[in-house]
């Protein structure tokens, strides 16, 4: 088997230390191993001994040279500018930020939803946003099997999504430290309705996210999406309340049986015995947990559904290693 020289950009925050423990735990086929950080000032090493490279605009041309598939999640704007440098001398590029999601000529990819759009790639293909990707690999059979017109989700999402600094400020107020700087307010025993920059229509930039990405991803402009997207004091795990709205009815169990047989998609669902998803349960998991799935009686074809998922593992980490895996199938090309 062919091994690959692989990079990790952003090495050292959560999704990065995620995307370096899931290459290892994955047996992905690495010759060599270059971690790299755009924020420290020299070099480091992490927790195995590993070094970590600084990485800046003006060593960035020479510091990819010979790698072959470029791990990318160290910040949109950071991305913008070292991304083309890696694609430059013949790395592909998984990048993990928002920075090239909606552009037409980048793959945005859900390895269990659309893996021939990796295909056409120009060396760069874009890791959807974390809350994204969990919803659309649990609506995909679904929109299969009797096409979806409308989704509404509201999503109960975990500190981890907003990086390591969140985790820490979190950590420090359970332990009494009620300072507040990462988020608008104090996240512990709190619920905070805003997640990333507001936008002109008084959406949130993450909702807009859920919006656009979701159609991309489905290849299906038609499908009309409205999100809410909420921050809650969980450390790990992000949750969706999830309804659809589909052109033929599927019975509870119809989307049961299509869920049970979906890739990457766990089925947890018997309320009277109090079996549904979980963010504890589903912490350090692969899998899209999906439960409390139940025929919506306000209209003639709806269904409610619950989906839960590690957000730096599906929602991030893993799905970029997997979209990796995907990438060289055939040969990286």
């Amino acid at each position: 088997m062919r091994k690959y020289n692989v990079a990790i950009v952003g090495c050292r925050g959560a999704v990065g230390c995620e995307m370096y423990r899931i290459l290892k735990e994955r047996n992905f086929p690495v010759n060599e191993l270059r971690l790299f950080s755009t924020s420290a000032d020299e070099e480091c090493h992490n927790s195995d001994g590993n070094l970590v490279e600084c990485l800046n605009e003006a060593n960035a041309s020479e510091k990819f040279k010979g790698i072959d598939i470029g791990l990318f999640s160290p910040g949109a704007s950071v991305s913008k500018i070292m991304v083309p440098h890696a694609v430059k001398n013949g790395c592909v590029v998984i990048d993990n930020t928002s920075a090239f999601r909606m552009d037409p000529d980048v793959p945005l990819v859900v390895p269990e939803v659309n893996p021939d759009d990796i295909k056409q790639h120009k060396g760069i293909i874009a890791n959807p946003n974390c809350s994204t990707i969990q919803m659309v690999a649990a609506l995909k059979p679904l929109h299969d099997f009797a096409k979806i017109k409308r989704i509404v989700v509201s999503t109960y999402q975990a500190v981890s999504g907003a990086g390591g600094a969140a985790i820490k400020e979190f950590e420090n107020q359970q332990a009494g430290h009620m300072e507040v700087s990462a988020f608008q307010y104090q996240i512990v025993k709190n619920l905070i309705p805003h997640i990333d920059v507001p936008q002109d229509n008084l959406y949130t930039k993450e909702e807009m996210k859920m919006v656009n990405e979701t159609k991309k991803i489905m290849g299906d402009d038609s499908i009309r999406v409205t999100a809410t997207c909420v921050r809650v004091p969980v450390l790990r795990a992000h949750s969706e309340s999830v309804n659809i709205e589909t052109e033929e009815k599927i019975t509870r169990q119809k989307a049961l049986e299509l869920l049970s047989n979906a890739p990457g998609v766990t089925v947890v669902d018997d309320l009277n015995q109090n079996k549904y998803p979980l963010p504890l349960d589903c912490e350090g998991k692969d899998d899209t947990f999906v439960g409390r799935i139940r025929e919506d009686e306000s209209i003639d074809n709806g269904l409610n559904l619950w989906i839960v998922s590690d957000n730096l593992r599906k929602g991030a980490a893993l799905n970029a290693v997997q979209i990796a895996e995907e990438l060289i199938k055939d040969g990286l090309n």
